[in-house]
């Protein structure tokens, strides 16, 4: 065979390769599902502590350590075990005088103590949160309702964002007169948001809550092969 004849082979040969992809992109289709499931939150966190002032970081640091023992106090009388109850925020600060023009003058000190509590039994939240209160809580920084079984809800989504891309699939491959062939991607674009904190005010008396539903949402992108 001339070098002539083997180099027209070659390109003939390279030319069909590279128009293969191009062939297999033209005979699929994508389409994308979505399915989302409503369920009551089970468990709620919260965060609540103690905020209080000295003249000085020791009297401020008491002071707070006073509180907060009594605080806790309170949460683990309520039920709470303490496995369920962990310090999430500490903060010493000091404080200025800037009502006056010049260099602000220093006051004294603030030392802020929170944890956040995880309560298994929703319907115990008002319960827990007015002896906190009681006890001398004075600082929330918000409420946040979850669902303990998230995943496996979050798995039956999934599925029927599958099957609702499937379904689509299908109306497209019968609108192009052609047939569905297998699925050559699945790709899933995201989940249930985040849980979404409920900020309360602190008052006396009865807490009111709302735990309202959580939606947790899938969806998926599916590409399938088109009968050619």
């Amino acid at each position: 065979m001339s070098y002539a004849r083997i180099l027209f082979a070659f390109l003939v040969a390279l030319l069909t390769a590279a128009s293969l992809p191009a062939r297999a992109v033209e005979h699929v289709v994508t389409v994308n599902g979505e399915a989302s499931v409503s369920v009551a939150p089970d468990m709620v966190m919260i965060r609540i502590g103690v905020s209080s002032q000295g003249k000085n970081a020791r009297e401020a640091s008491e002071a707070n350590a006073k509180e907060m023992t009594k605080v806790l106090a309170a949460i683990e009388q309520s039920g709470i075990a303490k496995k369920d109850i962990q310090t999430s925020r500490l903060s010493l600060q000091p404080q200025y005088d800037t009502s006056k023009p010049g260099v602000a003058r220093l006051t004294g000190f603030r030392v802020t103590n929170q944890v956040t509590i995880k309560i298994r039994n929703i319907g115990q939240l008002p319960s827990i949160l007015d002896h906190a209160i009681t006890a001398g809580a004075n600082e929330m920084s918000g409420i946040e309702f979850v669902v303990s079984q998230q995943s496996q809800l979050l798995d039956q989504a999934r599925g029927e964002a599958v099957a609702d891309a499937h379904r689509k699939a299908e109306l497209y491959a019968k609108a192009a007169s052609t047939k569905l062939g297998r699925v050559i991607a699945i790709v899933e674009e995201g989940a249930s948001p985040p849980p979404h904190p409920v900020m309360q005010a602190l008052r006396g008396g009865a807490v009111p809550v709302a735990p309202g539903e959580r939606m947790l949402r899938a969806s998926v992108t599916v590409t399938y092969e088109l009968a050619p």
